[in-house]
């Protein structure tokens, strides 16, 4: 296999949307690939060269770890780590199943937490890097039956900012990316049939809302910056989205 110059990308929830497309861009940009996610299948049918592809939960930080390990052992250290795999499940606190909230602040708290420190100290060490962690519109502001959700993504913002600001002197960046409603699988995992309901009419009502390509280009800005220039936070959506 020839040498491979760029540096490694790590990208989680790879197998649908957002991590998918995603990996199709650094791929046609040359970049070797570890992707993580539950559907192997789906990640292998997008046939990218220089791919490892492991079934990994992120909650999991000792399969999450060996998995770096294992793609870095190959393909060199981690140039960048796409924190994208997620849960929204939207519901009214007052009656949601409590399973639901922990299901989302494992996956979107601690997943999140875990790809950062399994990278972060390496990147430290070796004065860059690059850690993008996706956030969400309601990481910034609320909407009705969010309240869980939008704890989880709040805490991204916090996280992804205040680790920014102790890796900074190190030449590390950090970038929370907050997209408003995106064309993906996100809204499937809500078990309330009513709230998935007004939430599709919601986002018939704006016509076009963001594709998944969308935010992969928007990550790809962001990383595609000299190393010097830390784009913070992106936040973008629908124009016709008025929230």
């Amino acid at each position: 296999m020839e040498s491979i110059q760029k540096g490694l990308i790590v990208i989680t929830g790879a197998s649908s949307g957002i991590g998918a497309a995603t990996a199709q861009l650094f791929s046609d940009n040359g970049f070797p690939l570890l992707l993580l996610g539950r559907r192997v299948e789906k990640m292998e049918a997008l046939n990218l060269p220089n791919t490892l592809i492991k079934k990994v939960d992120v909650t999991d930080y000792d399969a999450f770890k060996t998995a770096v390990n294992d793609a870095e052992k190959q393909f060199g250290p981690t140039e960048a780590i796409v924190n994208n795999a997620g849960m929204m499940l939207l519901g009214d606190i007052a009656v949601q199943d409590p399973m639901e909230w922990k299901k989302m602040f494992d996956v979107n708290i601690m997943g999140v937490l875990n790809g950062m420190q399994i990278v972060l100290p390496q990147m430290r060490e070796r004065k860059g890097g690059t850690i993008i962690n996706i956030s969400s519109i309601a990481g910034r502001k609320t909407f009705g039956n969010h309240a869980a959700y939008c704890g989880t993504k709040f805490g991204v913002h916090a996280i992804t900012e205040n680790a920014r600001e102790e890796a900074a002197a190190d030449n590390v960046r950090m970038v929370t990316i907050a997209p408003g409603a995106v064309e993906t699988e996100l809204l499937s995992h809500t078990s309330n049939q009513e709230i998935k309901d007004g939430y599709e009419a919601w986002k018939e009502e704006m016509g076009n809302i963001l594709k998944a390509e969308d935010i992969a280009n928007a990550i790809w800005y962001a990383f595609n910056q000299p190393q010097g220039v830390n784009v913070r936070e992106i936040v973008l959506a629908a124009t016709k989205q008025q929230q």
